[in-house]
């Protein structure tokens, strides 16, 4: 009787390894899913399809990138990500700040000061906190692409100081933040759906907009709005994100290989997006656009005071975190 009751402790012992072994060889064993706004040819696409296919070589996972939005808009597919219906994909952060408002900061005007200080703060402590926001709500962040450099382009005039953008009528994201920036210059903030852009510059109904160069040049707003002044006034990186149900269920040495991939995808996509912007500018001079590079932004960042005080009047839990990322060197 002794004899069977340990057969039977030892076959119940059997069957609990075996299921646990079932249970985390299951939450890998299926193919990711990945999602992405973007068509398949772009910088970002390319920097998903990489981290992808390194995954499954190394750590022997299969799974596809959905392009252009066919899993669903940008907010749904956070939800999903965060709920690990879908396992990863690539998420502004301008968006992302309505589940993790933390990530809201980015999306203050000049909160960087250029382009590399963004690669240098974001791979850095500040980061670092906003992975950590992430992660409280479900996302791991694997990495942040660049998704351009945001710039003023008008019908009228070069701009070179924030007096240059008072009076002017500019198309912005509908945002309170490019709302109260605009207005912060004195200038006439619109916003509008991007696909109204090149039709309202055409007729007046706006003297121009801002956008990153790949933006202005690909829907032929260079034809329209033949003044491109390089103010660089947001600087909107995007996440390379994970699902944290789906990362959990990794074993230690899985996710290593994940963030290497991560960290590899990240290094190709800012290569490609550097290089996708230096061609789309050579198309919009060879087109005749007047492009001005902003070289001393103080005064567009002095004229931001009152948009940053009232947002940090609404939102005092923040202000540890903006404090973080403007008094980086």
């Amino acid at each position: 009787m002794k004899l069977s009751k340990n057969f039977a402790s030892l076959a119940v012992k059997a069957t609990f390894v075996a299921s646990m072994t079932l249970a985390a060889a299951g939450a890998y064993a299926k193919d990711w899913r990945g999602w992405n706004i973007h068509v398949e040819d772009y910088p970002v696409s390319h920097g998903m399809e990489a981290f992808m296919a390194e995954v499954t070589e190394k750590a022997g996972i299969g799974g596809k990138v959905f392009h252009a939005g066919v899993l669903g808009s940008q907010p749904d597919a956070i939800e999903q990500v965060r709920l690990g219906i879908i396992d990863f994909g690539v998420f502004s952060l301008g968006p992302m700040g309505q589940a993790v408002p933390a990530t809201n900061v980015v999306s203050l005007p000049f909160i960087f000061k250029s382009v590399p200080q963004m690669y240098e703060l974001m791979d850095g402590a500040p980061g670092a906190a906003l992975n950590a926001a992430l992660e409280e709500k479900g996302i791991v962040a694997l990495g942040y692409y660049d998704a351009g450099a945001r710039s003023f382009y008008n019908s009228i005039k070069p701009i070179n100081s924030p007096d240059d953008v008072a009076g002017m009528k500019v198309r912005v994201m509908n945002n309170d933040l490019f709302v109260g920036m605009i207005e912060a210059m004195g200038g006439n903030a619109t916003p509008m759906a991007f696909a109204e852009v090149y039709q309202s510059i055409k007729t007046g109904v706006v003297d121009g907009a801002e956008n990153n160069p790949p933006s202005y040049e690909s829907t032929s707003h260079f034809e329209v709005a033949k003044y491109y002044s390089m103010s660089e006034h947001l600087i909107i990186p995007e996440c390379l994100c994970m699902s944290k149900k789906t990362f959990d269920a990794l074993t230690p040495e899985q996710q290593e290989i994940v963030k290497a991939a991560g960290k590899a995808s990240t290094d190709l996509q800012r290569k490609l997006w550097k290089e996708r912007e230096a061609a789309s500018m050579e198309t919009v001079k060879a087109g005749g656009t007047t492009v001005n590079t902003i070289e001393d932004k103080s005064a567009f960042q002095a004229a931001m005071v009152p948009v940053y005080d009232a947002y940090l009047a609404a939102n005092p839990e923040m202000t540890d975190l903006v404090n973080l990322f403007r008094n980086a060197e």
